[in-house]
């Protein structure tokens, strides 16, 4: 039933949902039980509902099951890290609220080629990211898709037929292999939309993103840099169109938080810690705080500034203005 709810959420209903949501997350989730009721044990004050760290996905198995289930979603991590897991048995009920989220933005997939640049993610078998591009891919134009590890060579050559034939093309890339691309080739393609999603994950000297999206514009002769905001504990995406600013889906609701004080909303247009409302997390916890600066900009959207000074990098780490 909950799930359901979810799935036809809307603007004027979130908060009532999304309390509705904690209230079974409370009593189903012992992990979550227990932080919760440490936060009013040490301030009855606080009204729910409460955002826990993103960091226990680390730590203990976050899930509203009596069992954890055998299917996860794992982020990349570093080296001498430990990696997030993020246990999710309905996995269908995730890539259909993708689906659905993507296209309130960029239209029906069905009319695309989604072209994909991915490489250290084509080595991992629990990505939440991969998860949703092969589906992506499943409801696109099947025979113009598919994914290139270091072939730019046939990149190339895909978009160069896809300019020449009309067809809409989305390109999906990691940072690091999108600057690999763009420093071979050029094709003025103004049509392409490229999806950065973010990580240079070591392999090259960092980029601004300013920096990143001057060359990628420059390389294809395009006005925006589109980018995914999502991460392995969220099933919800924000997505951004240009100039970094991300438009979250109709299940997703980003909160910016004091970095003095967790508890308190920081004033728009001010930097501070981005907490989410994921309700696509039912099975999990919907209530994050992330270890990301943001800025709310009001009317539903936001920025990301990068991670808090303190914060262990992830392998996909969101690089600084």
């Amino acid at each position: 039933m909950l799930k359901r709810k979810v799935s036809m959420v809307d603007t004027e209903d979130f908060d009532q949902l999304a309390l509705e949501v904690f209230l079974f997350q409370y009593n189903h989730n012992q992990i979550y039980r227990q932080f919760c009721d440490a936060i009013m044990r040490s301030n009855d004050r606080l009204k729910p509902p409460y955002f826990l760290p993103i960091e226990t996905f680390k730590t203990h198995s976050v899930t509203t099951r009596k069992e954890i289930g055998t299917h996860y979603f794992e982020s990349s991590g570093t080296t001498g890290l430990v990696n997030s897991r993020h246990y999710v048995d309905d996995v269908e009920f995730y890539l259909r609220l993708a689906r659905k989220g993507f296209e309130s933005a960029y239209g029906p997939l069905d009319k695309y080629s989604i072209l994909a640049l991915l490489p250290h993610y084509l080595e991992r078998t629990h990505s939440s990211l991969l998860a949703m591009i092969d589906d992506f891919m499943a409801h696109s134009i099947p025979q113009k898709s598919g994914y290139f590890l270091n072939n730019h060579e046939d990149l190339y050559t895909a978009l160069i037929a896809n300019k020449n034939s009309g067809v809409p093309t989305l390109l999906f890339g990691v940072s690091f292999a999108l600057l690999d691309f763009v420093e071979k080739y050029h094709l003025d393609f103004p049509q392409l939309i490229v999806m950065e999603t973010g990580g240079m994950k070591g392999r090259r000297e960092e980029l601004t993103k300013s920096q990143l999206h001057y060359y990628i514009k420059k390389s294809f002769n395009i006005q925006n840099v589109h980018s995914e905001y999502g991460m392995t504990e969220l099933l919800s995406q924000a997505w951004s169109q240009g100039e970094g600013v991300f438009y979250p889906t109709a299940t997703m609701k980003v909160i910016i938080r004091e970095t003095t004080d967790p508890f308190t909303d920081e004033k728009m247009g001010k930097a501070g810690i981005v907490h989410i409302i994921d309700l696509a997390n039912v099975e999990t916890c919907s209530f994050i705080a992330t270890q990301d600066l943001g800025i709310d900009h009001g009317n539903h959207s936001f920025s990301i500034l990068g991670r808090v000074a303190a914060a262990d990098l992830r392998g996909c780490n969101l690089m600084v203005e």
